[in-house]
């Protein structure tokens, strides 16, 4: 997850933060990131078609779209440490491959016509979700694909919304007490449920080839901040012109761990 936001100086650091996880980045971590984007686009789909990631982050995906066929890329992300570690991990990994990562808000895309516009965990850190998901869709060619993932509204959103924007202007020794908090209170939740905690941070890089700390980080201080249920995305895309192919959806509850992304590839009908 990373940022896109309209108004910079109110966002949370997230380039910084993939930054430091790029710096660890090997080929198991992007061999698993590629089964993850597989879950939403097959290689047929990928299969010589050009791409446009929206909050690239640490580039990780872009790299994935890439390795599983896409003829062209373009990564773009408003925070320049992303935009550099983009850079970065695509020079490392895919050197000879047609890529170009840019620092651009999804708000400044001009309408170029992409096979595939992608954007995993973004467009509700923008501070207007429903005004970047209109700009997304507007980059997609005719009979292309776009895949959103976004939070899943619940019960406490408005909590940890209070929560990220506190967080998000905290210095860091109070952030990384509630860092602290938050794990120690997610050790608890897993020990009452029979869940070892050492393994399940162990694994946790096999879910998008992401890192679990990195994760904390960036889901507490993620701001802005905005969630969405299934039914009402659908309800607002459709009658775009696009039709739903697929969707991997998260089981409801009230949030008190927060609140993970729903997933959706929709189809560009007219």
């Amino acid at each position: 997850m990373t940022n896109d936001l309209k108004d910079v100086s109110r966002h949370f650091e997230f380039g910084e933060n993939w930054q430091d996880y790029a710096a660890s980045l090997d080929e198991t971590h992007v061999k698993r990131a590629m089964t993850s984007m597989e879950r939403l686009l097959t290689k047929e789909e990928l299969a010589d078609r050009s791409f446009l990631e929206i909050g690239s982050g640490s580039g990780i995906h872009t790299l994935s779209a890439l390795r599983l066929g896409a003829k062209e890329v373009y990564a773009t992300d408003i925070d320049p440490n992303s935009v550099k570690t983009t850079s970065s991990v695509l020079q490392n990994f895919a050197p000879d491959q047609n890529w170009k990562s840019e620092e651009k808000s999804v708000f400044d895309l001009e309408t170029e016509g992409f096979d595939i516009v992608y954007s995993w965990g973004v467009l509700h850190h923008t501070g207007d979700m429903f005004g970047a998901i209109d700009k997304a869709l507007d980059q997609v060619s005719p009979s292309g694909l776009v895949c959103l993932a976004l939070y899943r509204k619940t019960a406490l959103c408005w909590l940890w919304k209070i929560e990220k924007k506190f967080y998000t202007g905290a210095p860091e020794g109070i952030r990384k007490f509630l860092r602290g908090l938050f794990v120690a209170i997610f050790r608890a939740g897993c020990i009452a449920k029979g869940i070892n905690f050492k393994n399940y941070v162990d694994n946790y890089q096999s879910d998008r080839g992401m890192s679990y700390y990195h994760d904390i980080h960036d889901w507490m201080g993620g701001y802005p901040y905005e969630s969405i249920t299934p039914e009402a995305l659908i309800t607002y895309v459709e009658p775009k012109g696009y039709s739903l192919v697929r969707s991997i959806t998260r089981p409801g509850g009230i949030g008190i761990f927060g609140a993970g992304c729903d997933e959706f590839v929709f189809r560009k009908t007219s």
